[in-house]
């Protein structure tokens, strides 16, 4: 059974071409998304700082100001103990930095796989070329060249979207630990038990 090579070729260097649009899709999702939180982020600020908190403060849709309400209506009837209101504190935290970080793995993944899958492109592309070549007996130089500089575009493709994949990342992961280092520091806060 013979293996299209020319076929695969074609395939590795689309699935990179979709990762690029996913990669991209996804920085501007999440850098919208962390833009957002910042605002949020800074409005508790403001209310944290404040001194005295209620749970009405913390009104909004967000992860953020949710989870900043149920903190502090958990601490207001003071049914809770201290060992409680840190497992709550914790739990939040949890959830909050699961969430902010979501679809980051995409990132990841689309980084660590490309250049592989660009070295694949290629592999199969100058396999192709050479193939022709020894069926054909192609003597001309620039159809070799040619073929050769399709299979290499592969791994340019590769190299390029894990770079672009790797700055967005590392840009996106630093902002989502930032985002949730801020909002252990207002549980800590707040903190009334």
């Amino acid at each position: 059974m013979e293996l299209d090579r020319a076929l695969f070729h074609d395939i590795s260097i689309n699935t990179l071409y979709a990762g690029l649009v996913l990669l991209f899709f996804v920085i501007i999702e999440r850098a919208l998304t962390y833009a957002w939180l910042g605002l949020k982020a800074k409005r508790i600020a403001g209310v944290v700082a404040s001194g005295s908190v209620k749970p009405a403060d913390f009104s909004g849709s967000d992860i953020l100001s949710r989870s900043m309400a149920e903190y502090v209506a958990a601490q207001q009837p003071a049914t809770m103990g201290r060992a409680g209101v840190e497992d709550l504190g914790a739990a939040l935290y949890i959830d909050v930095d699961s969430r902010v970080s979501q679809r980051l793995w995409i990132l990841d993944t689309i980084v660590t796989a490309a250049p592989l899958l660009g070295l694949l492109g290629t592999i199969l592309g100058i396999m192709d070329t050479f193939n022709a070549l020894s069926s054909g007996g192609i003597s001309d130089p620039a159809a070799v060249s040619r073929g050769i500089a399709s299979a290499l575009l592969a791994t340019a493709l590769g190299i390029g979207t894990a770079l672009f994949g790797l700055l967005g990342h590392n840009i996106l992961h630093r902002r989502a630990e930032s985002l949730c280092e801020m909002f252990k520091g207002f549980l800590l806060r707040t903190t009334t038990v």
